[in-house]
C-alpha cells in the first residue's frame, strides 16, 4: 500500500541522518513501511511496559548504545512517551550524533509516531529529522479494496469514500462489507469502523468520556471549550489526541477521521446529531452578531457556519473528507510562469479556448502577480490558485471584459469595491476546496465579492450560497459555448448573521441582498439556548446614475425595463417611453459643445446603443486611455441622471 517514493524518501533520510522520525496519522501505514527497511532490532512501545515496567525503555537505551544497523522504535505515542524515549536516548549519550574522524557512524535509530516528536519533547541540538507519511491516492485505495475481495463498484466506491486515503480505514471498510453491511448504508459501516479506531486511540488516552466528546467535535467540525461544554479537563483530553488539532476557533478532528466519526454518529443517533449541529450553527451566528470579531476570526466563523448548513453541495465542494496539506498565500515575484501553467490547466479543465484565456490572464498580470493567490504543497510547489482582483480604477480594464454590461453597476455604484473573482483552480478536489474557502475568507475580509463564471458547477454553488445573480454577459468570452454569468454578494459584518441563518435549513433570516429594493431585511440568530437576537441588515438603494446604467444595458428587454424605478419619473411612464428618452438623451449629450460632455455621450452611444463591444474595445475605438474612458463614462451617466425629469409642486 505504501509507495516506492515513500520508501525512497525514508531511506534517503536514514542515509543522511542517524535519528529519523517517521510520522503519519493513525493507520497510515507507518509500521508497515518501516518494516520494509533492513531493521536489525525493533522495540514496540504499544504495550504498557513502555511506561509502567520500563522494560521497553530499557531495551531502547541498551540497544541504542550498541553499534549496529538500524534500530526501530515503534508506537512512540501517548502522554509522556516521547519525553520518555528522549530521556532514554539522551542521558547516556545515546542520541545518535554525527560521525567524526576516529568515530564510526553511530547506530541509526528510526522513531515511529503519529505526531512529530519534535513537538512533544526537548531533544536539544540533536532533534530527529521528520519524514511525514501522507494519504494514499484513490487509485491505491481502490486497488487495496480489490485485493481484499471487494469488487462490486458500489462497494469499492464506499471503501474509497470512507478511507480518505488511509490504509487502515480502507481495511476496516472492507471488513465491514465482508461482515454483511450493505454499501448503501455508509453510516453502519462507519459505526463499525469508528469502534476500532477508538480502541486504537485508547493507548493515547485512558477513560471513556472523551470518546463521545470526539464524536460531538467531529459533528461540529471545530469547537471551543464553551461549545463542547465539557470543561477544561475534557477539552485538554481531546487536545492531546493525535487526531485532533488546535485551530483558530478551537479544536478540530483531522480528516478523514472527522468524517468517519460524524457519519457514524448521524447513523447511530440521528435526532441528537441534528440537535448538536443546530446548536452549533446558532452559536456561530451568535458570535457573529453579539460582538464584532476581527476580520480573520469573522471569516473563520463564516466558514464554520457554511459547514454546519449541512447542504450536500456545500459539503462536497468546500469540505471534502480528506486531509489537507496545502498552504495558501499571495503570489510572489517570479511566480508568473507557475501562474501561467496553472491557468492553462484551468482553461483546459473548463473547456475554454486556451488563447482567449491567456489574453485575459495577461491583463490580470499587467501589474505583476499580486492579483493571484497560490496554494502550495508541502514542498512549496504551486498546485492551485485564485485570480482575485481588488475592484478599483486600476483593475477595471482587466475586469470589465468579464462583466461587460454589468460593469457600471458593479464597478462604479454604491455596491462596488471589494474583490472580483475571475478564476479558481486546484490540482485535486482537496486543493480546490481549500482555494474556494480561502476566496470566501478573503471576501469576508474585503466586504464584497463579484464573480464572473462560465462553469455550471460554480453557478450552482453560488445559487446555493444565495449570491445575487445579475445575468449573463453579452459574449462567450472563453469560446466554450457558454456565456459567463455574473454574481455578487455583500459580506458586510452586519449582514452575515442573517445570511448564515438563511442558509441553514432550520434557520431564519433573509437571503443575500434581501428585498429587491429599499427597506431593511430582517435577519436573525439562534443562540445556544434558543431564539436569538434579530439583526437589521441594511439593503443599499442604487443611486440614480446606476439606475440609468441598468436601464441602458437593458434597452432591448422590455420586461427588464418594466422593473426600472425610472418609470416613475414624469413623462416616461412605460418601457417604450424610457427607451425613447434614453436614446434621445444620449444623442443630445454626444452632440454637446463641451468636449468632455461630447466624449461622454460618444462612450454611452458606442457602448450601450452601438454594436456589442466591451469597454476595452470602445476605449480603443475612441482613442481614450483607460482612466479617461471610465472617468468620462461616469460623467455621462451622471449627466443623464441630472437631466431626468422630476416632479414639481
Amino acid at each position: 500500500m505504501e509507495t516506492t517514493d515513500d520508501l525512497a524518501r525514508l531511506q534517503a533520510a536514514l542515509d543522511a541522518h542517524a535519528l529519523v522520525n517517521l510520522t503519519g496519522g493513525l493507520g497510515s501505514g507507518k509500521s508497515r513501511l518501516a518494516r520494509r527497511l533492513a531493521v536489525a532490532a525493533a522495540v514496540d512501545l504499544a504495550g504498557d511496559a513502555g511506561l509502567a515496567g520500563d522494560d521497553s525503555l530499557s531495551a531502547v537505551r541498551r540497544l541504542a548504545a550498541q553499534p549496529g544497523a538500524l534500530l526501530l522504535v515503534d508506537s512512540v505515542d501517548g502522554p509522556g512517551r516521547a519525553e520518555a524515549v528522549a530521556a532514554a536516548l539522551d542521558p547516556a549519550g545515546n542520541v545518535p550524533g554525527p560521525a567524526s574522524p576516529g568515530r564510526p557512524r553511530p547506530r541509526p535509530v528510526l522513531l515511529v509516531s503519529r505526531l512529530p516528536l519534535r513537538a512533544a519533547a526537548d531533544w536539544g541540538g540533536r532533534a530527529p529529522v521528520t519524514v511525514a507519511l501522507g494519504p494514499r491516492s484513490a487509485a491505491a485505495v481502490e486497488a487495496q479494496a480489490r485485493e481484499a475481495g471487494i469488487t462490486d463498484p458500489e462497494s469499492v466506491a464506499l471503501v474509497v469514500r470512507l478511507a480518505g486515503g488511509v490504509p487502515l480505514l480502507a481495511d476496516l471498510a472492507c471488513r465491514a462489507l465482508h461482515a454483511g453491511i450493505a454499501p448503501d448504508v455508509p453510516g453502519a459501516a462507519a459505526d463499525r469502523m469508528a469502534g476500532e479506531v477508538l480502541e486504537r486511540l485508547g493507548r493515547e488516552r485512558s477513560g471513556q468520556r472523551w470518546r463521545h466528546a470526539l464524536r460531538l467535535l467531529a459533528t461540529v467540525r471545530t469547537g471551543d471549550e464553551r461549545l463542547l461544554a465539557g470543561g477544561p479537563g475534557l477539552f485538554e483530553a481531546l487536545a492531546g489526541l493525535s487526531l485532533v488539532r488546535r485551530e483558530r476557533l478551537g479544536l478540530t478532528v483531522r480528516e478523514p477521521y472527522r468524517s468517519l466519526f460524524e457519519t457514524a454518529y448521524r447513523w447511530r443517533r440521528p435526532q441528537a446529531y441534528e440537535e448538536v449541529r443546530s446548536r452549533a450553527a446558532g452559536y456561530r451566528r451568535a458570535l457573529l452578531s453579539e460582538r464584532t470579531p476581527e476580520p480573520r476570526e469573522r471569516a473563520g466563523l463564516v466558514e464554520e457556519g457554511l459547514f454546519l448548513t449541512g447542504d450536500p453541495l456545500v459539503r462536497t465542494t468546500l469540505f471534502p473528507p480528506a486531509e489537507e496539506f496545502s498552504r495558501i498565500g499571495p503570489a510572489r515575484p517570479g511566480e508568473a510562469d507557475d501562474i501561467g501553467r496553472l491557468m492553462h490547466r484551468w482553461a483546459v479543465r473548463g473547456g475554454f479556448d486556451v488563447r482567449r484565456s491567456e489574453r485575459i490572464v495577461e491583463r490580470w498580470l499587467d501589474d505583476g502577480p499580486t492579483a493571484f493567490r497560490l496554494a502550495r504543497d508541502r514542498e512549496g510547489r504551486p498546485v492551485g490558485l485564485a485570480a482575485l482582483l481588488p475592484v478599483g480604477a486600476d483593475t477595471e480594464a482587466g475586469i470589465e471584459p468579464l462583466l461587460q454590461q454589468h460593469a457600471t453597476d458593479l464597478l462604479g455604484g454604491p455596491g462596488s469595491g471589494g474583490l472580483f473573482l475571475g478564476a479558481a483552480y486546484g490540482a485535486d478536489p482537496v486543493v480546490h476546496a481549500q482555494v474556494l474557502r480561502d476566496i470566501l475568507g478573503q471576501a469576508v475580509r474585503a466586504g464584497h465579492l463579484v464573480v464572473s463564471t462560465a462553469s455550471p458547477d460554480y453557478q450552482a454553488l453560488l445559487h446555493t450560497l444565495s449570491f445575487r445573480p445579475h445575468g449573463g454577459i453579452r459574449d462567450d468570452v472563453y469560446r466554450c459555448g457558454r456565456r459567463p454569468e455574473v454574481y455578487s454578494h455583500d459580506f458586510g459584518a452586519a449582514g452575515l448573521p442573517g445570511w448564515m441563518g438563511a442558509l441553514t435549513p432550520d434557520g431564519v433570516g433573509s437571503p443575500a441582498g434581501g428585498p429587491a429594493a429599499g427597506g431593511t431585511a430582517a435577519g436573525g440568530t439562534v443562540g445556544p439556548g434558543g431564539p436569538g437576537i434579530p439583526v437589521q441588515v441594511p439593503v443599499p438603494v442604487p443611486d440614480v446614475p446606476v439606475l440609468v446604467a441598468r436601464a441602458l444595458a437593458r434597452l432591448g428587454d422590455p420586461a427588464e425595463l418594466a422593473r426600472s424605478p425610472l418609470l416613475a419619473r414624469p413623462g416616461i411612464g412605460s418601457p417604450a417611453g424610457l427607451r425613447t428618452w434614453l436614446r434621445d438623451a444620449v444623442a443630445e449629450l454626444a452632440a454637446a459643445d463641451a468636449p468632455a460632455d461630447a466624449e461622454a455621450g460618444a462612450i454611452l452611444r458606442e457602448y450601450y446603443l452601438g454594436r456589442s463591444r466591451t469597454h476595452h474595445q470602445v476605449a480603443r475605438r475612441l482613442h481614450l486611455s483607460r482612466a479617461t474612458y471610465f472617468r468620462r463614462l461616469r460623467r455621462g451617466l451622471a449627466l443623464l441622471a441630472a437631466r431626468l425629469p422630476v416632479r414639481t409642486g
